[in-house]
């Protein structure tokens, strides 16, 4: 099942991209990426109520929280950057260069989590970071 969710994550992806790009002419990267954040913030709060998850934050451990407020600031930090780069480059591009968090995330995994690097995984790395450098050529 989780397959279905990592696919369904690329598809809204990429309309991100797009739908992103086409928003944001004539508009402060920094502000579009605000009001995105907000709808994000507002989507997520709703899934929680609607699922009648909210009673979980109490049981939420010092550590969770530590990490998740530092994904957080990751994730804000990439948006303000991404948002920026799409505004001044073509999404194709950006997009592209973006991807290679993949192979960035590939090597953290190996670093942090202990999860194993395999030939097939550095030859996809490999393959993913030139299809990158070709895209942006």
């Amino acid at each position: 099942m989780w397959v279905v969710f990592a696919v369904l994550s690329a598809v809204f992806a990429a309309f991100t991209s797009i739908l992103a790009k086409l928003g944001i002419d004539g508009v402060n990267s920094n502000l579009a990426t605000a009001i995105r954040t907000v709808v994000v913030v507002a989507m997520a709060w709703g899934m929680v109520f609607l699922t009648n998850t909210q009673g979980g934050v109490v049981d939420i451990s010092r550590k969770s929280w530590l990490f998740l407020i530092l994904s957080g600031l990751a994730t804000g930090a990439s948006w303000l950057c991404y948002y920026r780069a799409l505004q001044m480059g073509h999404a194709s591009k950006v997009v592209a260069i973006d991807k290679l968090s993949v192979v960035i995330t590939l090597v953290l995994s190996v670093i942090f989590l202990h999860e194993k690097f395999t030939v097939k995984s550095a030859i996809g790395c490999v393959l993913m970071a030139l299809g990158a450098v070709l895209m942006v050529l």
